[in-house]
């Protein structure tokens, strides 16, 4: 039997409370949201077993259960001998962006999960939606988003050891400010879209003066989903660095990093 070959991926600290979060991870989003789950578990127990640590899910893109299932899988198998070996990250979808519904939500990840507690917590985007919507939503569905009422919930989730970590996604600097202005505990990650062609120094810059980690999606840009361009890897600018230096035009990007 040909055995695959281990990676080692570095980690970085994460706040007082969270354990390192390793600096590679891997997405669990398949769009339409919830159509390929078996590939979703084959992917992840292939890729703990190729050495990735991380994990990243989300209520809305229906991968927790089969995010869980991998786990369950890879620790029958052995690739991982502990739940504690990996690092889960899942996220608040905009519907239960409100006070009394964030616990529940968290609750119900981590049934679909199968786990006791995820080590980090995102609001998925700075706003929210009437209580239960779903996606695709209208614009009607939304409503203001109550900062200070969520990050309260969320810092409780913490609190009960439900989740080691907290943090947001796609918050740029003023809503961050309006967050941190009344936080007990601060945002340990903020996740936002980064690659080489969309930089984000303003926000980078805010962020390591906050002590707040960036988490890097979609860094290869986004082919094949509803939102996402070819013009990452298309770049002409990475091709020719990618052709000098003898790499691949990945590589180069992930050296951005």
């Amino acid at each position: 039997m040909k055995m695959k070959k281990k990676v080692s991926i570095p980690e970085a600290p994460l706040g007082s409370t969270g354990k390192p979060i390793p600096l590679v991870g891997f997405g669990t989003a398949q769009f339409p949201f919830g159509a390929a789950t078996e590939v979703v578990k084959e992917s992840v127990v292939h890729a703990i077993e190729v050495g990735y640590r991380h994990f990243d899910t989300a209520a809305i893109y229906q991968s927790e259960q089969p995010l869980g299932e991998a786990i369950a899988e890879a620790l029958r198998l052995g690739p991982i001998k502990s739940r504690n070996e990996l690092f889960i990250t899942s996220k608040l979808w905009l519907g239960h962006a409100h006070r009394q519904l964030v616990l529940p939500a968290l609750q119900t990840s981590l049934k679909n999960l199968g786990l006791e507690y995820i080590d980090l917590y995102l609001i998925h985007f700075p706003g929210s939606l009437k209580p239960g919507t779903g996606f695709p939503f209208n614009k009607e569905d939304i409503v203001p988003l109550d900062y200070e009422a969520v990050w309260e919930a969320m810092e409780e989730c913490q609190n009960l050891g439900l989740t080691k970590s907290i943090g947001v996604s796609n918050f740029a600097c003023k809503k961050l400010e309006r967050l941190l202005a009344t936080a007990k505990i601060p945002p340990a990650v903020n996740q936002v879209e980064l690659n080489p062609v969309w930089q984000q120094k303003k926000l980078r810059d805010f962020c390591q003066e906050k002590g707040i980690h960036i988490t890097a999606y979609s860094p290869l840009g986004a082919k094949g989903t509803r939102w996402g361009t070819n013009r990452v890897m298309e770049c002409q600018v990475l091709k020719e660095i990618a052709n000098a230096r003898g790499k691949s035009v990945a590589q180069v990007i992930f050296s951005f990093f």
